[in-house]
């Protein structure tokens, strides 16, 4: 054992625990192997961990930490509802953040004369410092808590605060340079610190709700690369590895998200959605209300049906019976497909997560550039709680905030039933023309007593 070369076993293993990481990553794009491919995952963190403390003078203060934080997390995942997951995702990224920017702090001292040493913590500590209040602030917006939008007096100071923290980040640069200093360097240091923290809130803030699934994505991504900027510090190549990983598949799946608005990253961060929407708040006719009964007469004789889910799915937590109404609707002959919008819900793949929990084939998920071309086809398309990416604004009125996004156009379909507990505009505060077209029927009350109402139909 006096031969035995930790470092050399450390990095073998490493290699081990990333080709684990990648290998759970691409699980995760099939139905079939996502729960193997999060446990793979989840295996290649746990061997990284323990392998790094292999080499620590006190082992079980780390696997200490690992029982606090496997309890922990465990807790949150066992009792969090499925409604809740963008929440809990803002949350995770949010201490990831925090993770690396603790580590960058206590490693300023180290840093002495070494300049790009000293650059990796000033842009870990930014990059998880506001990866960290950003998501606070997500996570607010995401449940509700925070009404605080763009406008405020608040939110203005906040964004005031932002631009201050990008400034603080060349002036810290520039400090080694500087021979002598009106404040001691701790004392300016502990500012930096604090203008970080507010900064991220002024980073989100101002952003919509209708904007958050983007934020998510990006603030995952930027979890990442803090935690690769903290691997380069550390000198540590699984942290590196997996940091990498995120921080690039993070902005991929950002990139995706502003594609699928067509918008750029850059006007969703700092545009946001046009702060009037008078071109599309004002109703625009009529609405025709049905009850299950009739609708359930209609859909009885529907050669095809196109369901689409949206956040107000996830809030009735109906995806259960919404998968035991498409499975009555085959029995009856019917061709059913399911409308996944990619923005659609809280945070990316949100529709996803839900019909998978309900057990729905991903076979009968289809994007809209899949079902547009033959939405005049589809007898009945059943709108589940969906608002502002079923919204004809996007594609009929050139003043509206949200022209030009992609949507399900829905309403070229024979018949549309929307499923809503109001009349009340989505995330992104634009009125809906759909709910007044002439094809468009209205099932009112919670979703997930309308489709057992339409369950109970069938089995009757």
């Amino acid at each position: 054992m006096e031969n035995f070369d930790i470092t050399l076993f450390q990095n073998i293993a490493y290699i081990f625990a990333a080709i684990l990481f990648i290998t759970g990553i691409k699980m995760l794009g099939k139905e079939a192997t996502a729960q193997k491919g999060n446990v793979i995952s989840a295996v290649g963190m746990f061997m990284a961990i323990i392998v790094t403390a292999i080499n620590i003078v006190n082992p079980f203060v780390v696997l200490g930490g690992i029982l606090l934080g496997a309890f922990i997390g465990s807790v949150i995942a066992v009792k969090v509802k499925m409604t809740s997951i963008p929440e809990m995702v803002a949350l995770f990224n949010g201490f990831g953040g925090l993770a690396t920017f603790f580590i960058a702090w206590s490693e300023m001292s180290n840093t002495n004369d070494n300049l790009f040493q000293y650059l990796l913590v000033i842009l870990t500590i930014y990059i998880g410092g506001v990866t960290f209040s950003g998501s606070l602030i997500a996570f607010g917006k995401l449940s509700e808590r925070l009404k605080i939008g763009k406008g405020h007096l608040l939110t203005n100071l906040f964004i005031s605060i932002f631009y201050i923290s990008l400034v603080s980040i060349l002036a810290m640069l520039v400090l080694p340079m500087i021979g002598s200093l009106p404040l001691n360097f701790e004392t300016i240091f502990y500012v930096y610190l604090a203008l970080v923290m507010l900064g991220g809130v002024g980073f989100v803030l101002p952003i919509g709700g209708g904007d958050m699934p983007v934020v998510i994505s990006l603030l995952n991504s930027l979890s990442g690369i803090a935690a690769a900027f903290a691997g380069l510090i550390l000198v540590n190549n699984v942290l590196i590895v997996a940091g990498s990983l995120v921080g690039a598949s993070g902005l991929i799946l950002t990139i995706i998200m502003a594609k699928a608005m067509n918008r750029t990253i850059g006007n969703i961060l700092f545009v946001g959605y046009a702060a009037s929407a008078a071109s599309s708040s004002s109703e625009q006719g009529e609405v025709k209300p049905i009850n299950a009964e009739d609708a359930f007469l209609i859909l009885e004789n529907a050669s095809s049906v196109l369901i689409v889910p949206g956040y107000g799915m996830a809030v009735a937590q109906a995806q259960h019976v919404v998968r035991e109404l498409g499975e009555l609707l085959e029995e009856n002959g019917t061709d059913v497909k399911y409308g996944i919008h990619p923005v659609a819900g809280r945070m990316p793949g949100h529709m996803n997560v839900l019909l998978a929990e309900a057990n729905v084939s991903y076979d009968l998920l289809a994007e809209p550039d899949d079902v547009n071309p033959m939405m005049d086809t589809v007898d009945v398309a059943i709108v589940i709680g969906a608002n502002d990416v079923v919204n004809p604004s996007a594609t009929e009125e050139p003043g509206s905030p949200i022209y030009g996004m992609p949507i399900l156009e829905v309403a070229n379909a024979r018949t549309v039933f929307v499923l809503k507990r109001s009349m009340s505009s989505g995330f992104a505060g634009v009125q809906n023309p759909l709910f007044f077209k002439e094809n468009t029927r209205m099932l009112f009350g919670d979703a997930k007593e309308s489709i057992s109402g339409l369950v109970s139909e069938f089995k009757d």
